[in-house]
């Protein structure tokens, strides 16, 4: 039976103090790794496409002491391994993701560009980049899980990670013990689908990358909502030029800067095709947490919502924010008290 509640707002506990009443000393930061591992040396990875690739890199950050059971943080369209640089209120003492008391691991994907083997990097199929799934992924994800040593997961994604969440779920339900999906739907709505089409189609009207700042812009209007622009980009930040012009233009040249726009077509139409039929939801078996966000523009709340009812053992919470879908990273609230509860439980 599907659950759809909203648990009792939680918090992280509260500092630990002394007998004397004082505050105990910080604890000592955990261990944090960083590398690159190169997988399928000898046997190939076979892409749904049909083409098998060998020597796969993937770059990865760990943090805590290594171990059989670690949570695996699955990162957006954009992101990197470097959890503490991207996801501060998630990482830390007392929070959902405590290296003091767990192994946790964030991988670069297959096909991104932050270390890992990107589009460039694969054989071409057909003149062109390879299509990769989300399965790919998931499959080159857990081929470095056996390589640290790690046996079974709880998984937490957010965005292109929640999607990614649902295909480990499918593709690889032996390793997955619970999943926390955060902003992100099981497919995608043909809105989503046409705003992904619209910005691979700047990227190819326009190469080299003014077609990537472009679509990034488009990407950021879907990113946050009406509400969340109205009260952030009000005004003029310089003389005769609107506010959320300046910002979109600085998030297109920041983007520009460090992302390659082979990649985000590669990641974008990967999840354009990740379409897990209802019966396929019904057949997971690990409890999940899906989380919609009231003002998200992109994955409506009604939407996580509904695939999450599809859930043998899904739990549905809402994050009230006006801030859209990267409410996840600007405006997280009781969100990480309710995701540290569900992963404990």
């Amino acid at each position: 039976m599907t659950a759809l509640t909203r648990p009792a707002p939680t918090r992280p506990a509260p500092p630990v103090t002394t007998p004397e009443g004082g505050r105990a000393p910080e604890p000592q930061p955990a261990p944090v790794t960083t590398g690159t591992a190169t997988l399928f040396r000898t046997t190939p990875l076979l892409l749904d496409c049909g083409q098998p690739v060998n020597d796969i890199r993937l770059r990865y950050h760990t943090y805590g002491t290594p171990r059989p059971e670690a949570t695996l943080v699955l990162h957006a369209l954009t992101g990197t391994s470097a959890v503490h640089e991207w996801w501060p209120d998630f990482l830390g003492p007392g929070r959902p993701l405590d290296p003091q008391e767990q192994y946790v691991v964030c991988a670069n994907v297959l096909g991104g560009c932050a270390g890992s083997t990107g589009p460039a990097d694969l054989p071409r199929v057909n003149g062109g980049d390879p299509p990769l799934t989300l399965r790919d992924l998931a499959r080159a994800g857990r081929a470095l899980l056996e390589h640290l040593g790690v046996q079974r997961v709880r998984v937490i994604g957010a965005s292109m990670g929640g999607m990614l969440a649902y295909a480990w779920l499918l593709e690889c339900p032996d390793l997955v013990d619970r999943a926390v999906i955060i902003g992100a739907p099981a497919r995608h709505s043909p809105w989503a689908v046409g705003l992904n089409t619209a910005q691979r189609g700047a990227i190819r009207a326009a190469p080299g990358g003014e077609g990537l700042k472009v679509a990034r812009m488009i990407a950021m209007l879907s990113y946050r909502s009406p509400e969340s622009l109205d009260a952030t980009q009000a005004g003029q930040r310089v003389p005769g030029v609107p506010a959320i012009t300046s910002y979109l233009h600085y998030q297109g040249e920041k983007l520009h800067a460090r992302f390659c726009e082979r990649t985000y077509c590669t990641l974008t139409q990967a999840m354009d095709a990740f379409q897990p039929t209802d019966a396929e939801l019904r057949c997971i078996q690990a409890p999940v947490l899906a989380v919609g966000i009231r003002s998200d523009q992109l994955y409506p709340a009604a939407e996580v919502q509904g695939h999450a009812r599809r859930l043998p053992q899904g739990t549905y919470w809402e994050l009230d924010s006006p801030h859209g879908h990267d409410a996840f990273l600007m405006d997280a609230q009781d969100l990480p008290g309710q995701v540290h509860a569900f992963l404990n439980a």
